[in-house]
């Protein structure tokens, strides 16, 4: 039996054999088929692939906002009723406009009965973090979108859950605020070192966060690769230079380019590898 307290022991978690179908105007969609995989606590698990393949359907299932039409999601720890088992990100950033910064990154630790002394201290300590110590009485409308999405990465870090699922949480922002909040969440993720599924369509970006990266093809969406990459931590930006990281990146986008051509011309005939 897995252990039900030790920090190691949250957030594992297991998808086995997941299936799920749509009804949609009277017609059935099969958005996911046959996909499982394991998730070790504290890994970094990156999913790339063309829109349409299910990466956004799998975190819902994961995340319990949907449940699989076949197969199932087994979770190794026994989560306290006062914890919450997962959290997400998403590329809209979600922040509550009514709320000033502090109160939005503070807001899982409201729903968890923390008074507002604690929560206040404790979300000024993330906002440092994220470099938003400034901007804490402002509200969300008062800050660029880069900016934004600190302040809702940094709440879902502060929530605590054992399991963060970010759905494409910098797909929005310009290339330079990009590469400034990947550097930061390598950084906050090496201290909190949470089981963190992350979708994305940047091959590179996969590469540089991830321990592994899933790519799924297909409709409906399959798992066709799990690559483990070969990077120590802790990583940096200049990791992305090196040669089999470059490597990496092209095998993953010979698994991909077929079918994101065929997405772009449906009439295009697949080229030959």
């Amino acid at each position: 039996m897995a252990p039900t307290s030790s920090r190691t022991s949250r957030g594992s978690f297991r998808c086995q054999q997941l299936g799920k179908t749509f009804i949609v105007k009277q017609q059935t969609i099969v958005a996911l088929e046959n996909v499982s995989l394991s998730a070790p606590a504290e890994t970094f698990i990156c999913i790339v692939g063309p829109s349409g393949c299910g990466k956004s359907t799998l975190l819902r299932l994961i995340a319990g906002l949907t449940s699989p039409t076949i197969g199932s999601i087994d979770f190794d720890d026994v989560t306290p009723g006062d914890r919450l088992r997962s959290g997400m990100v998403f590329q809209e950033q979600g922040l509550f406009p009514w709320l000033t910064i502090i109160d939005n990154v503070a807001f899982g630790l409201e729903a968890q009965g923390i008074n507002q002394r604690e929560r206040h201290q404790r979300a000024m300590a993330f906002l440092q973090k994220v470099g938003l110590e400034g901007f804490s009485h402002n509200y969300p409308h008062q800050l660029s979108g880069g900016m934004r999405q600190r302040a809702a990465i940094a709440r879902a870090f502060l929530a605590d859950p054992d399991i963060l699922l970010m759905d494409e949480p910098l797909a929005a922002l310009d290339a330079q605020t990009r590469l400034i909040l990947q550097e930061e969440l390598l950084n906050i993720w090496k201290e909190q070192r949470k089981t963190v599924v992350y979708v994305t369509h940047d091959i590179e970006e996969a590469i540089l966060l991830g321990d592994r990266v899933l790519v799924m093809t297909g409709r409906p969406g399959r798992i066709r690769a799990d690559i483990t990459i070969p990077l120590e931590r802790p990583r940096t930006l200049a990791a992305s230079d090196e040669p089999r990281v470059k490597e990496i990146k092209w095998s993953i986008w010979r698994m991909l380019e077929d079918e994101v051509r065929r997405g772009l011309s449906p009439n295009l005939q697949p080229s030959v590898h």
